[in-house]
């Protein structure tokens, strides 16, 4: 076993695949990961069974969405625990019962808005659901610079943002998350940096010096952030250290508490290949999804499946 951190942010993790999935199946990449009031870990990745749930010790429970998602890409728990997956491929957000039973879609599927029109939806990323009141937040930030604010039932409110690098602005509203206040936390991958946003999508502040800030989550039980960041390199230097990939562990204040994995993108126990959601239970432990066969597996000779749902376990 290979343990990351410190004191008391200290983990262990096997550098395996996590999971007991049925024989035959498979990952093929983890692309998001959300954990429910049970513990339950659902899976949302690009095998052949979309949504997979697991229990802590990674026993297979059930799973669902076989035919439905054209591109998984991002996966959330509402206060109820309905599920939130969000489709880059078909441009919707849908919201299910812990069963997959289907109770509410957002978009059209399969109709996108007009590139950068700031319009619902063009390949939108992943959803926040504000824990006081189940309003929804859509970083919609492939085809789109915006963040856009639905009620409960799925009826628009508004939407804020736009290309840039200003403050308020977005280069890949790639991940979102809402602390117990209704604050917005996003991930704006490309531009480095986690934005914060009142709920009615006023710019608070924003955190800076990280890598490709990718995933974000906040833990409402302990108000810790977790910032998923993908390696900031370039092939000249992709053995350079502490630019990521890795795990950064935050306070609400926005101060860094832990960094875990000073090493670059690698298979080996301790490292990661591209965090792409990340997970908390009520534990503390950690569940990281990376998109590591687009990153990496697919342009290896031959395309193979590489390592993408780790579980880090507090000690």
């Amino acid at each position: 076993m290979v343990q990351l951190g410190s004191s008391s942010f200290t983990y262990e993790l096997s550098g395996e695949n996590w999971g007991n999935l049925p024989n035959g199946w498979r990952y093929l990449e983890a692309t998001a990961v959300a954990v429910d009031s049970k513990d339950q870990v659902y899976v949302f990745n690009r095998g052949g069974h979309p949504v997979i749930i697991l229990d802590q010790d990674g026993n297979f429970l059930r799973s669902w969405g076989e035919d439905v998602f054209t591109t998984p890409h991002g996966i959330a728990i509402g206060p109820d625990d309905s599920v939130y997956c969000t489709d880059a491929g078909d441009h919707t957000v849908r919201k299910f019962t812990p069963d997959g039973e289907l109770l509410l879609t957002i978009g059209e599927s399969g109709a996108h808005a007009p590139l950068m029109s700031g319009k619902p939806f063009n390949k939108p990323c992943h959803v926040a659901v504000d824990p006081r009141n189940g309003d929804i937040f859509v970083a919609d930030g492939y085809g789109n610079a915006r963040v856009h604010k639905y009620s409960e039932n799925g009826d628009y409110q508004f939407s804020w943002g736009e290309s840039g690098t200003d403050p308020g602005q977005f280069n890949i509203v790639h991940n979102i998350a809402t602390d117990r206040e209704s604050r917005v936390y996003v991930a704006d991958r490309e531009n480095r940096r986690i934005q914060i946003f009142s709920p009615d999508g006023q710019y608070e502040e924003q955190w800076v010096n990280m890598s490709r800030a990718a995933a974000v989550i906040v833990d409402h039980r302990t108000d810790l952030v977790y910032v998923g960041e993908y390696f900031a390199g370039q092939g000249s230097n992709s053995t350079g250290t502490k630019l990521g990939p890795r795990v950064t562990i935050l306070d609400i204040k926005g101060n860094v508490l832990a960094r875990l994995s000073d090493e670059p993108y690698g298979d080996e126990a301790g490292r990661f290949y591209s965090p792409h959601s990340i997970a908390v239970d009520s534990q503390g432990n950690i569940y990281v999804a990376e998109v590591s066969y687009s990153d990496y597996g697919r342009a290896m000779d031959p395309p193979r499946e590489l390592r993408s749902m780790q579980k880090l376990v507090k000690q």
